[in-house]
């Protein structure tokens, strides 16, 4: 049967392109079903404000009227901006054979380049802040809430297109139980004596307010990083209004100095816990569910998805001082209110030495590498 790629344009479309998905990862026991509501709304103009600053083209793969394979490509002023003229992205490839996957791959690159675009940068999908990276070790854990999965064949077949990789992810995963070593419990202890220093729990009644200065932290701290793009007004709020669901005040804490927030350390339960079994919809009483979870969550693993110090103070042992005591702070609430044993750090580029030396804690680990490829487009 022939392949026909064709681009995404009506809502039924987009639903194709999300349940896709399904066909994909049938059966991988390590697959966690999304939020459909939630992945059609990141695809989504007028819903994700991402659409705002940047376009995207969608595709899918068919056989006989049979999706196989869809992707995405991408071109945002942000990403201009910081990463310079003619880079664009590709994202949310998935395929069930190698021969979809090469003519996704070459459609997207041809949208790249009519739009003026040199390399192609990805998987992105769609933003640095949504899923960089494609798996390229630990497939044979589950993903924690918000970070990708994918099948293995996945890397050979961008690698035999031309791509390279240009930057790894990191993700550390540890034992929360195992105490902190005795120089870092001094650290702490001698923060904790320190008048100028404060470190508050977020407070959820005003996380209107709350939430903007986390993530206008979370732009100065990760200003310098690889990828790095800001977020813009509009996307602040969209993400403030996505992670209150699962926001705790009892895990989100700020670090003052001398009144001044100058970190921040955000940690979630591990939410793809409470949504595998609901197979990515919220209604008829997924949502029911879900709510019920939620009042008080017990789950095996934590993860810690954003962290940050003022990029004024990073490098200073303020910074670790501020970061460790925020650490030991959530790691007993973890524990004791949560029923968590498990934590993961990430992700955290391979070129970030102080958030790497921060992540390896005691018996810390590498669990998953999620890699960012790069193909010149001539």
């Amino acid at each position: 049967m022939s392949l026909v790629i064709r681009p995404v344009s009506t809502k039924a479309d987009r639903r194709r392109f999300v349940d896709l998905l399904w066909d994909v990862y049938r059966e991988d026991p390590q697959w966690v079903p999304p939020l459909k509501s939630e992945e059609l709304a990141l695809i989504t103009p007028g819903k994700n404000p991402w659409f705002e600053h940047a376009r995207a083209a969608f595709w899918l793969a068919e056989r006989d009227g049979r999706a196989v394979g869809r992707i995405s490509a991408q071109v945002d002023a942000l990403v201009l901006e910081q990463m310079g003229a003619g880079t664009g992205l590709i994202g949310m490839l998935e395929a069930l054979d190698a021969e979809a996957a090469a003519a996704l791959l070459g459609t997207a690159e041809d949208w790249l380049r009519a739009a003026g675009m040199n390399r192609a940068l990805g998987p992105i999908s769609l933003s640095i802040w949504d899923q960089p990276g494609l798996l390229v070790e630990g497939f044979d854990e589950p993903p924690t809430a918000m970070m990708g999965h994918h099948r293995r064949g996945y890397r050979g077949w961008l690698e035999a297109a031309g791509y390279h990789g240009v930057k790894d992810l990191y993700t550390y995963e540890l034992d929360i139980r195992v105490e902190m070593p005795p120089l870092i419990q001094r650290l702490v202890e001698s923060g904790q004596r320190n008048g100028r220093i404060r470190v508050r729990r977020v407070n959820k009644r005003r996380f209107d307010e709350e939430a903007p200065l986390i993530l206008g932290l979370l732009n100065d701290a990760w200003s310098d990083n690889w990828g790095f793009v800001p977020l813009t007004e509009a996307e602040i709020a969209y993400a403030g209004k996505k992670l209150k669901p699962i926001i705790f005040e009892d895990l989100v804490y700020v670090a003052e100095v001398d009144g001044v927030a100058r970190g921040f350390m955000i940690t979630i339960p591990d939410i793809n816990e409470l949504i595998r079994d609901l197979d990515g919809r919220l209604f008829p009483f997924g949502w029911a569910k879900l709510l019920w979870r939620l009042r008080r969550p017990r789950v095996r693993r934590i993860r810690v998805p954003l962290m940050g110090v003022a990029k004024a103070l990073q490098g200073s042992r303020l910074a670790g001082q501020l970061a460790f005591m925020m650490i030991e702070r959530t790691r007993a609430v973890c524990i004791e209110s949560y029923g968590a044993s498990r934590g993961e750090i990430g992700w955290v580029l391979d070129d970030n030495d102080g958030m790497i030396s921060i992540a390896q804690l005691p018996g810390a680990r590498i669990n998953k590498v999620y890699r960012v490829y790069e193909k010149a487009l001539r």
